[in-house]
């Protein structure tokens, strides 16, 4: 837990520099409470990259996602990536990718139609590295500032 918390300070200092009237400083997305429910929650599979001395690398976060009996939406099930993270230091080794690619098995096996996931624009570096994973804009969300 203290390596995976030390990548969820690392993600929030990205989004808070990106967006500071949005994200707190200092705060993790996940609570220790709250990442020891998601360990073992089977709808939010967690996967971890890590060295042979068992020092995590990076880590990808997702939840199953289906609009079952739903108004407009297909049945489709989906695996949506929460948060992706590889450690600052060992950017651009491949580990982003690996842990990308080990998603995308998973979601086959589990008979998931797509791999989704949200991205700030503010945080360009990984805009870049899912479009070159071969992700397409599926929405955009827009605002207007008051």
């Amino acid at each position: 837990m203290e390596q995976i918390d030390r990548l969820l300070m690392q993600v929030e200092r990205v989004h808070h520099d990106g967006r500071p009237d949005l994200f707190r400083f200092g705060q993790k997305k996940y609570t220790d409470d709250e990442l020891k429910e998601l360990i073992h929650n089977d709808s939010r599979p967690i996967f971890v990259a890590t060295d042979d001395a068992d020092r995590v690398l990076g880590y990808a976060f997702c939840i199953f996602q289906q609009y079952l009996n739903h108004n407009i939406m297909t049945d489709i099930k989906t695996l949506y990536i929460d948060d992706l993270c590889v450690d600052e230091d060992l950017r651009g080794q491949h580990i982003g990718r690996t842990l990308y690619d080990s998603v995308l098995q998973f979601a086959r096996e589990q008979d998931c139609y797509n791999v989704t996931l949200n991205v700030w624009c503010c945080n360009e570096k990984a805009m870049r590295f899912y479009e070159a994973c071969g992700l397409k804009q599926q929405k955009i969300g827009m605002e207007v500032i008051l």
